[in-house]
């Protein structure tokens, strides 16, 4: 086992001042949550206001009977003082003086990530090891958009108890949230990926065979997240012609859009996407059968994930990614396995908004006749004319014709 170096010691010493430094203020925030409790409960009730009002009444409008200040608090306000509350305790730990290494209480606040959630219980990997967590009751998810109070990538202040578990305390903000309708309540939104820094969109040459409409939904996926989006077409050894390939995916390149061809069976581009997974935390999205997992396993050996045989009948493979799932891949690096979502990013997108996920085809928009152009049926169609003389893929064309005929609005 190597020694810790200089850097590695001062870390440690500046962590346990700032756990130290959130023991110590527990009480405080207990205390907090107490009497604003009881403040809500012993809130007098405002007086009825009167329907019978004449002209000349009052002289004075502070003599009126209703409340002069009636504050509502704005949506997201509870979770913003949640927030700044973390961010103190950072804050008060880096002002605090050098030398602090007086021993720990036995419940220490410590700071995770969460790599896995099920059942209103959460996996949290806290250096190397991991601890089941349950969420404390004044967490929650109300006010905030999404339907869940924590989700696999979320940075959490975690306290431990004396069973080998512990409690998720709090939440720290979010670098970024990939997420998807709720099942049940499609007003809200169901974060997938907390903080993630990429998406990568595996696609397969063969069995399934290439869907540039699906790629195109993860791009735009991508691009309404704030996520830098990664191409991958994995079983390049299935293809017969590799120039036919490149032919395909050359408009993403032109667009910018990172390209890379794998082989998981033969381990071509393995190096390069190893690479490309560094220092990040990645977020996969692609069909099942593309092999996501049998690259994950080709580019680190030691994750232990299932994979599934292309069924000869339908050309498609079994999915065996069930759940979402955050695994450690060296270093600072995770990966997030997640199971596969047709309409990804999609949703609340309006038609008339499409076509700026499109830069290729909306740099020739403003020369349409109409400014209400669909770039579909309309005369003096600029875009279409540049579909007709090759400035435009037609591949590309076609996946904005298909992708807005399922936009709702």
């Amino acid at each position: 086992m190597e020694n810790p170096t200089v850097a590695d010691k001062s870390h440690d010493k500046h962590w346990q001042r700032s756990i130290k430094m959130s023991f110590e203020k527990e009480p405080e925030r207990r205390q907090i949550q107490k009497v604003k409790k009881q403040l809500k409960h012993n809130r007098q009730p405002k007086p009825t206001r009167r329907k019978d009002w004449q002209p000349g009444d009052f002289d004075d409008p502070n003599e009126l009977d209703f409340e002069q200040i009636e504050r509502v608090m704005p949506r997201g306000e509870r979770e913003r003082r949640r927030t700044i509350k973390v961010m103190a305790l950072a804050e008060a730990a880096e002002a605090e003086p050098n030398g602090v290494d007086s021993p720990l209480p036995p419940e220490t606040g410590q700071r995770g990530i969460v790599i896995e959630v099920s059942s209103g219980l959460c996996r949290v990997a806290i250096g190397g090891r991991t601890l089941m967590c349950g969420l404390r009751g004044s967490l929650s998810a109300e006010e905030t958009g999404f339907t869940n109070v924590v989700a696999v990538g979320d940075d959490v202040l975690v306290f431990e108890d004396n069973a080998g578990g512990g409690v998720v305390e709090a939440v720290l903000p979010r670098r970024s949230a990939l997420a998807r309708p709720d099942v049940f309540r499609s007003h809200l939104q169901q974060v997938i990926v907390a903080n993630a820094d990429q998406l990568l969109i595996v696609a397969a040459w063969r069995n399934p065979p290439l869907w540039p409409e699906l790629l195109d939904r993860y791009l735009i996926a991508a691009a309404r997240n704030k996520l830098k989006p990664l191409i991958c077409v994995n079983k390049i050894d299935l293809a017969e012609d590799v120039a036919a390939c490149e032919a395909i995916l050359q408009p993403y390149q032109a667009l910018g859009y990172p390209v890379l061809l794998t082989s998981a069976l033969t381990g071509y581009g393995i190096e390069a996407l190893r690479d490309r997974l560094q220092g990040r935390i990645t977020a996969l999205a692609g069909l099942s059968g593309v092999g996501k997992s049998s690259l994950l396993a080709a580019a680190q050996p030691g994750l232990q994930l299932r994979t599934g045989a292309v069924s000869k009948s339908s050309g498609e493979g079994r999915h065996t990614t069930t759940q979402v799932t955050m695994l450690p891949f060296g270093g600072h690096s995770f990966v997030v396995d997640t199971p596969g979502i047709r309409e990804f990013g999609l949703s609340g997108l309006a038609k008339n908004e499409l076509i700026l996920f499109y830069p290729d085809l909306a740099v020739f928009a403003s020369g349409c006749r109409f400014a209400d152009c669909t770039h579909r049926h309309e005369p003096n169609c600029a875009v279409k004319a540049a579909v007709a003389v090759g400035n435009v893929s037609t591949t590309r064309y076609d996946s904005y014709q298909k992708i807005y005929e399922t936009l709702q609005a």
